[in-house]
């Protein structure tokens, strides 16, 4: 079933809301002199590399290391990643790099 017009403007609209709060929404409570309780502290530091490892465990679920090309790319990669971060200490950096690494592989070497 397609929706109409009006039907996916309300869905944009409510979908950009949803996000625009969610966003907005820790400046808004701990703005000024308010303090951020512990557990959202805590959390603040935690987050980062949770995220990280899951996306990490997301992208190797499909790779077939019992197969060719056995996960070479991605092993490699993961390699570049950790060695360009431990190297400068630069995550924009890491994560491009890791990228075109994996890329120039998947297309020209194997």
């Amino acid at each position: 079933m397609q929706m109409t017009f009006t039907q996916s403007i309300i869905t944009i609209l409510a979908v950009s809301l949803g996000v625009m709060v969610t966003r907005f929404l820790p400046f808004i409570l701990f703005s000024g002199n308010r303090k951020m309780p512990e557990k959202f502290a805590k959390l603040k530091e935690l987050i980062p590399p949770a995220m990280m490892g899951l996306l990490v465990v997301y992208c190797l679920k499909d790779v077939s290391f019992t197969t060719a090309p056995y996960g070479i790319a991605e092993l490699v990669s993961i390699a570049v990643v950790v060695g360009l971060h431990l190297y400068k200490r630069n995550s924009l950096l890491s994560i491009f790099g890791g990228v075109a690494v994996y890329m120039v592989l998947i297309q020209a070497v194997l």
